[in-house]
This record gives C-alpha cells, sequence and structure tokens, in this order.
C-alpha cells in the first residue's frame, strides 16, 4: 500500500491533467488554481495552468522532483521526460501526441511543454496512470488529489443551521458580509485543527440555504422564511471549502416539516402550506409522513435539486424519519396503502424508509455517480434483548424500532455509501458504552461496499460532565480504540461549535491527535 500510496505522490506532484468544460477563462485571467495531494496543499516554483486548446492543466515537473518520491529524468536534446517509481515507467515527449506507460503507447490530449524554461506536464494523465484519485473543483480553482489504499481519514464535523446553532450566528438579509466572514472564520479554525471535511445543514424545517423552485429560503438565514438573501450562500460555502481543499457534503434534515406547530409565519410554498394532507403533527414538530409516496418524491426532488445545481461532494442525511416519541398518528394512511395489512404497521414503516433510502441513492447516482450518499443514524440500531444480533446495550429508543430506520438492510443491499452512527456516549457509559457501539457497528460493515465513520458527541464535554464527559481526553480515547479497526474509514465531530470554542481544551488535543503543527 506504501508503495501505491508513493507512486501517487509522484503522480500528484506533478501534475493532472483536468479535463474542464469552461477552463479556458481561468487561464486567460491568470487565476491562482491550487493543488491538495491528500489535504495538503502543494507550493510550485511556477504556476499551474491551463491550456485554452485543450483546457488540460499543466503543473511544472519540478514539483515531482522536490516532492514526490520518484525518479525522474529530463532529456533535453529529445526534450522527453521519464517517471520511474516502483516498477512503474512513463515517457512524455514535447510535441508528441503519445506517451510511453511500460513500453506501451497511450494517446494524449497534451504533452510536456517548456514554458519560461520550466518543464510542464498534464496532470490528469500521470494522475491516472500512477492512480490517483483526481478532483476539479472548477468555481474554487482548486486540484485535489487523493491516493486510492485508503490511509486518508476522514475528519469531519457538522455545521448545524437550525437555530443558528452553528452558521449563521445571526440572520438577516443585511447580515450577508458577517455570514460570508464568519464562515471563512471557522473553516480556518476547522482546517487548523485537522478537520477536512464539512457537514453543512443546507435543510434544517423543509427550507433552504441554497436556490430553490420547490422550498423556501430559511429563516435562519435572512429572518424571515421566502426571503432571498443577497448571495448564494451555498455556492459561496462551496467554493470557501473547496479552496481549502476541504469537502463539502450538504446534510438534509429529510422529514421535519417545521420546528414548532404554529404555521402563521410560514412561507406561501412551504410544504405545510402547500401540502397540509402530508403533515402530521408529532409533539412540537411538524413531520412530513413517509407513508405518503408523494411526500417522499417531493423531498427528494429538493435533494436532488442540490445535486444537480451545486458541486458538492456528498449528500448527507440525519435521523429525521419518523418521531422517536411514538407520537404519530399515520392510521389512516397505513389504511390506504396497508388496506390488506400485509405488512404490520412497524414493518410498513420501515419499508417506506427503505423506498425513500433505496430511490434517493438510485436519484443521485444516476445524476453524479461521484457524490457520496450516506446517513447519520442514532448509535443503537437494537438492543440485544430485542434481538440477538443487536449490539449489547440498553439503549431507550433503537432506530429500528423507534425512528423506523433499518439501518443493516441499507447496508447488506448497499444502498449508501457510507454510515455515520451517532455514538453519543462515553467509554464508561453503562447503558450504550462507546467502545461496545463500534465494535457492533465495524461488524456490520465488515465484508460490504459500505464505509463507516463515527460521530462524536464533542457537545457533551463539560467540567460538570458525567460519565467520562468532564474532560476532553474523552474523545481522543474514543479515537485510539478506533484505530484497531480498518473499517473505521473516520471521524466526524457534533458540531462545529464545541471544536471551535475550544471545549476544555479539545481543539489542542484534536491538533496534538491529528499532528497539525501550529501555524504561528
Amino acid at each position: 500500500m506504501r508503495q501505491v500510496r508513493n507512486v501517487l505522490l509522484v503522480l500528484l506532484a506533478f501534475i493532472i491533467s483536468v479535463p474542464i468544460g469552461s477552463l479556458s477563462a481561468l487561464a486567460t485571467n491568470n487565476q491562482e488554481i491550487s493543488i491538495y495531494f491528500n489535504g495538503s496543499k502543494i507550493k510550485t516554483d511556477a504556476p499551474p495552468f491551463i491550456d485554452p486548446k485543450v483546457n488540460i492543466t499543466m503543473v511544472p515537473l519540478r514539483v515531482i522532483s522536490e516532492n514526490l518520491e520518484a525518479k525522474i529524468n529530463w532529456d533535453q536534446a529529445n526534450k522527453t521526460v521519464t517517471i520511474t517509481k516502483d516498477n512503474r515507467k512513463l515517457q512524455l515527449t514535447a510535441g508528441k501526441s503519445e506517451a510511453i506507460v511500460d513500453n506501451e503507447p497511450i494517446s494524449l490530449d497534451a504533452s510536456v511543454q517548456i514554458i519560461n524554461s520550466r518543464v510542464m506536464v498534464p496532470i490528469r494523465f500521470v494522475s491516472e496512470q500512477l492512480g490517483l484519485l483526481v478532483t476539479w473543483y472548477q468555481s474554487a480553482k482548486t486540484i485535489k488529489l487523493e491516493t486510492r489504499d485508503g490511509n486518508k481519514q476522514l475528519r469531519g464535523t457538522w455545521i448545524s443551521t437550525v437555530y443558528n446553532l452553528d452558521w449563521p450566528s445571526k440572520a438577516g438579509v443585511d447580515q450577508a458580509a458577517k455570514q460570508q466572514q464568519d464562515y471563512i472564520n471557522m473553516l480556518d479554525q476547522l482546517q487548523g485543527m485537522g478537520i477536512n471535511t464539512v457537514y453543512v445543514q443546507v435543510r434544517a424545517s423543509s427550507d433552504a440555504f441554497y436556490a430553490s423552485k420547490l422550498v423556501p429560503w430559511s429563516k435562519y438565514l435572512t429572518g424571515k422564511q421566502g426571503v432571498a438573501p443577497t448571495y448564494d450562500p451555498l455556492s459561496f460555502m462551496i467554493d470557501e471549502t473547496h479552496m481549502r481543499g476541504m469537502e463539502f457534503h450538504a446534510w438534509f434534515n429529510p422529514f421535519r416539516a417545521n420546528t414548532e406547530v404554529k404555521t402563521d409565519t410560514l412561507a406561501s410554498n412551504h410544504v405545510v402550506i402547500e401540502h397540509p394532507d402530508w403533515i402530521v403533527k408529532s409533539g412540537t414538530l411538524l413531520y412530513i409522513n413517509p407513508g405518503i409516496p408523494e411526500a417522499r418524491q417531493h423531498i427528494i426532488d429538493t435533494i436532488m435539486e442540490v445535486v444537480r445545481n451545486y458541486q458538492i461532494d456528498g449528500v448527507h442525511l440525519d435521523d429525521y424519519f419518523y418521531p422517536s416519541n411514538g407520537d404519530f398518528d399515520d392510521n389512516a394512511t397505513y389504511s390506504q396503502y396497508q388496506p390488506q395489512k400485509k405488512l404490520n404497521k412497524g414493518d410498513w414503516r420501515r419499508d417506506n424508509i427503505n423506498q425513500f433510502v433505496q430511490q434517493l441513492g438510485k436519484s443521485i447516482h444516476q445524476v453524479k455517480p461521484k457524490v457520496k450518499y450516506g446517513i447519520s443514524p442514532f448509535g443503537v440500531w437494537r438492543n440485544i434483548a430485542d434481538d440477538p444480533t443487536g449490539s449489547d446495550t440498553k439503549a431507550g429508543i433503537p432506530s429500528y424500532d423507534y425512528m423506523y430506520a433499518d439501518v443493516r438492510t441499507w447496508i447488506r443491499n448497499d444502498w449508501i455509501d457510507y454510515i455515520m452512527p451517532q455514538l453519543y456516549w462515553s467509554m464508561t457509559f453503562s447503558a450504550a458504552r462507546y467502545d461496545k457501539l463500534v465494535d457492533w457497528w465495524t461488524n456490520e460493515v465488515r465484508g460490504t461496499g459500505v464505509s463507516l465513520y463515527i460521530g462524536h458527541a464533542s457537545y457533551r464535554i463539560d467540567k460538570e460532565g458525567k460519565d467520562g464527559w468532564n474532560t476532553a481526553q474523552e474523545i481522543i480515547d474514543q479515537l485510539q480504540y478506533n484505530r484497531q479497526y480498518p473499517e473505521i474509514g473516520g471521524d466526524v465531530y457534533f458540531s462545529a461549535r464545541s471544536l471551535t470554542s475550544n471545549l476544555l481544551g479539545l481543539s489542542q488535543l484534536l491538533r496534538n491527535y491529528y499532528g497539525i503543527k501550529s501555524s504561528n
């Protein structure tokens, strides 16, 4: 694996040919192109540029020789560069439309160029030959290179917009400049402690933090639902995130219609107003009824607006399916869609969620196959007392029985790309111990194509905290426990504010754990 990674590294510095539909404008405007490799920014002595004839990104050869463990030879007489790494040999010659890879000719759209006495190479070609994953973020003018060996760990955080918990700190049409600066500052803080991925809540209550034809603008953005901001917040956040070499995942709360039962402040195009027959009251919240096929499709359609119109890295759902308190009057819906009662009510509810999860995944991957799709359920699927294959826990609201989220079925059918259970308990909490749940979830994904990321309750850290939460070391202990499992691909913290506020020194502990050097 190390050899493969090094090979990729070689490429990385190199370059990557990124065919881009309208990138020639970048070259003509001399706008800077940034290159990140496995989260670290690559410095070059000459700026990368886009060849306007073929829309391919060219990078200095010197980057390879100085930053990657590959042997580079430049034949000035023949204007040929030879790159050798782990028995892999690439030869590119200026002016030739073919490269020689392990003695086999391969067609090129762009070959070596000599610009101001510097040798420049096409990045995508080299990277693909050496096995790198390449992503081009067009509006952010950023290239992200990653190795395929699976060693890169996801380090994420949720950024909650509901109730203005994390961002924006203040709603209002006149708050655009502050909102943007706050997001920039937050990103810089997060990146400074090792975070490489953000999950930003773009749908909090059947509303939008993006331009939508289906749902109204969020009141948490402008102060009044349906009132448009003076900028596109989603485009802004995506670009700022990508410019730092970080990933941006759009987080959707699927079935919560409103955070209160009052409807007098809702916009005329809100789902509660347009489709009152889809809405069910549960406690102090309003929900969209998952048992109605048209209602489920409406949610899928709103999510697909973002998939089609924005360059997101992923679609992320939280655990708002059926309410966990059990207060949900859908008897009429059950009678309408299960008149013969072939499924009992619990299985029918689970089937509704299963259909939604499966169809959303199909819709996403049909349009953009590379967009990652995952869900963050409550951390206990079932207790062992209710199912011998469940976890050794005594949780009060296991997701299978209360939210009707049959996570095991999603995993075994590969309907999702990853699962991110919310393991919001400590290593010493007897009813649901963190370590026992990590063991259980690791076993669930083992041998499947579904990745596992762990959700951590960093928000619970408090000097008066119980069950181990009176010290930030609890989080570090959890991270260290995870290291024994290759199935665990990363960790995500709820939420961003708990990191940026440095609860009991957590930020410095994370920097130390991730090996992040101080910028001072």
